[in-house]
């Protein structure tokens, strides 16, 4: 078996980088974090608990996460309008590694 070099690797072909591509940014992780334990919310919902965000990153970061299939945004033809996130399939299938991250911090948060 041939042993792997640095110098022959590149990060960006991995699926680490992948997978982080997908879930890089401040909050991403966080909102993907709230659907995981709340399943359904609406977007003034998220700003509160998120606190800190605003309007536009949230927005932002929505919106890149539905792009990427990690997240499904129904909205009702009712006004006020009501919006509604939770995780897609493929976002559910992320659960386990969010779920790992909890553990872990769990277990070594001091």
């Amino acid at each position: 078996m041939e042993k792997r070099c640095i110098n022959n690797e590149k990060l960006c072909e991995t699926g680490f980088s992948y997978t982080l591509s997908l879930i890089n940014g401040k909050y991403k992780m966080t909102i993907l974090y709230a659907l995981m334990e709340f399943k359904v919310v609406r977007f003034n919902e998220l700003q509160r608990y998120i606190k800190d965000i605003s309007y536009k990153t949230l927005s932002l970061s929505l919106k890149e996460l539905e792009a990427d299939g990690l997240i499904v945004r129904k909205e009702y033809p009712q006004i006020p309008p009501k919006v509604e996130y939770s995780l897609s399939e493929r976002g559910k299938s992320l659960m386990p590694i969010l779920d790992g991250m909890c553990e872990w911090g769990l277990k070594n948060r001091q």
